[in-house]
């Protein structure tokens, strides 16, 4: 199938970056009104047989009920749980025209998995978001809104879902979970004053000109990835729009938080502060 694409890198992702839009083209995007544009998800899997098939029925009821074009691109990252096997099914049930498939050899991580799934990715905006029903697709139209209502007359680059404005929040965290979210992001704004409220979430709409300049900059891994992103976007110029979350901890599968991440997180932090 064309929309099946299996990669063979074990190691690194293809150095090629996604060719830059024409000028006719970003016009083109600017132009259209939401209920033109294609919007693409991006979920990178790894373990998620469970949760994919719900969290695809709920952006697919959500996109159906706005009346907005929509495709889902699954990175798995070789899952030995068989989401692979669950994404060919929903594939065959719900089409190629809403439904793309990136399998990659390995555990390539998150970061890789966004620029690997950008590649295929056909929709005028791109949703990053995760696949575990942490993040509800509600909360998509709203992101939607407050994209293109901008600021001074200009559309928003990035919508970010923010759980530490009023009306987010966090739900099925203890207080270990929650202590280590407030003080990373509590480190990157002291350090780095992104402009955003919500540094580590990965919940997030991009305008894809937006999107495509900024990811071939990104050098972290895990978390920092979604922070370092941020930090390019202000340095670009580009504007940032935020609407409150409810993030819920997942009901099925572990969590990939854990020990490394955080070192990781720590590492990426201190590098872009001396570095940017």
């Amino acid at each position: 199938s064309p929309d099946l694409v299996t990669s063979s890198y074990h190691t690194q992702e293809p150095k090629a970056q996604p060719a830059p839009a024409s000028v006719g083209e970003t016009q083109r995007r600017h132009c259209l009104g939401p209920l033109a544009m294609l919007y693409s998800v991006i979920l990178p899997t790894y373990n998620e047989r469970v949760n994919l098939p719900l969290i695809f029925y709920m952006l697919h009821d959500m996109f159906t009920k706005s009346g907005l074009k929509y495709e889902v691109v699954v990175v798995d990252d070789s899952s030995p749980d068989n989401t692979l096997e669950v994404a060919k099914s929903l594939k065959s049930v719900f089409g190629s025209e809403h439904v793309k498939i990136l399998s990659r050899k390995g555990k390539l991580g998150l970061g890789t998995a966004y620029v690997a799934g950008l590649k295929i990715a056909s929709g005028d905006r791109i949703i990053l978001m995760d696949a575990d029903l942490s993040h509800h697709p509600k909360f998509i139209p709203q992101m939607i809104k407050v994209m293109d209502e901008g600021k001074g007359g200009e559309k928003f680059n990035i919508v970010s879902g923010t759980r530490y404005r009023k009306g987010g929040g966090v739900a099925g965290w203890d207080f270990k979970r929650k202590l280590t979210s407030r003080g990373a992001n509590f480190l990157a704004q002291f350090l780095l004053n992104p402009g955003a409220s919500d540094l580590t979430g990965s919940f997030r709409l991009y305008d894809r000109d937006s999107i495509e300049k900024i990811l071939p900059l990104v050098k972290s891994k895990g978390y920092a990835f979604q922070m370092e992103i941020l930090v390019h976007a202000k340095k670009a110029g580009m504007t940032i729009g935020e609407v409150p979350i409810t993030f819920v901890d997942r009901l099925y599968g572990e969590s990939k938080l854990g020990a490394n991440e955080i070192i990781l997180y720590l590492k990426g932090l201190l590098q872009l502060f001396f570095t940017t």
